[in-house]
């Protein structure tokens, strides 16, 4: 059955949802059916963690775990370990358990923007899909590189050939960290839609105090949602799933946000957690 999924990135820091400070993720997990897992970029988590992760969530329920920023170059693998491939290696063993319950949607590999389309680069990639074996693969691109005039059905082509994800992006188009809007499936199970919000002094990052704070902060309007519901529609047409990430999250608007789009698409997530009934 073609469907269209819904999640926030994190369950951490959503007001509309969290009544039990406790129970965050089983909060959550009575929302929503998935969750970009963010964590996992600023280090590889503990066993016990993914363990906990899977008990307090129901069946139905799906991660998109981030690769470890080593994973994506956003820092040096030598310092934490002797090899590529040792690396890969720890990540795997980490999410093996996750990936086992089937509660992995797709690991998401978000490059920085001075990962350029080169021959290095694309080599590179070949590599991921090589150490990754045959697990779900995402892939968002910042620099805009892969997808100008020369490059981009080239790059589309490619991502197709390695059964890797073209991460769709909403995102304010500034000159050196953005990437347009490149509505296309390269899969035919996932199609990934990532929603980051339309701050463009927040994401230009010049003059900001904490970009945390500031460069997601993004309410999205009724029409720009109305226009990611059509944008998602479409793209059932050649994935069997389209999930829907929202990260406009510096001003808590993510959810509410979320919630929207739920409705404006008349979804009904079915078994997720039990709701916690806010009695007052």
């Amino acid at each position: 059955m073609i469907m269209i999924t819904i999640g926030l990135t994190g369950w951490s820091d959503h007001p509309l949802i969290t009544l039990d400070q406790s129970k965050k993720l089983e909060n959550y997990s009575s929302h929503f059916p998935v969750v970009e897992l963010d964590t996992s970029f600023y280090a590889i988590p503990p066993d016990k963690n993914i363990k906990s992760w899977i008990e307090k969530t129901p069946a139905v329920f799906t991660f998109i775990p981030k690769a470890y920023k080593a994973m994506t170059m956003h820092k040096e693998w030598i310092e934490e370990f002797t090899s590529i491939e040792s690396m890969f290696k720890v990540y795997k063993q980490t999410f093996s358990p996750m990936v086992e319950a089937g509660k992995v949607k797709a690991f998401l590999f978000q490059f920085p923007p001075y990962f350029d389309c080169t021959r290095q680069n694309v080599q590179y990639l070949r590599l991921v899909r090589k150490l990754m074996g045959d697990w779900p693969l995402a892939i968002e691109f910042r620099s805009q590189s892969w997808f100008n005039e020369n490059n981009q059905s080239k790059t589309i082509h490619f991502l197709k050939e390695l059964e890797m994800i073209n991460v769709i992006v909403d995102q304010p188009q500034t000159p050196n960290n953005s990437v347009p809007t490149i509505s296309v499936s390269t899969h035919p199970s996932l199609s990934i839609y990532r929603l980051h919000g339309r701050n463009y002094e927040g994401w230009l990052g010049e003059n900001i105090q904490d970009w945390r704070a500031e460069r997601t902060l993004y309410e999205y309007k009724e029409k720009e949602l109305e226009s990611f519901a059509e944008t998602a529609r479409t793209l059932e047409k050649d994935s069997h799933e389209v999930c829907v990430i929202f990260n406009n999250n510096s001003g808590g608007h993510a959810a509410p946000n979320a919630k929207t789009l739920q409705k404006i698409l008349g979804l009904d997530f079915e078994n997720l957690s039990p709701r916690q009934l806010d009695l007052f």
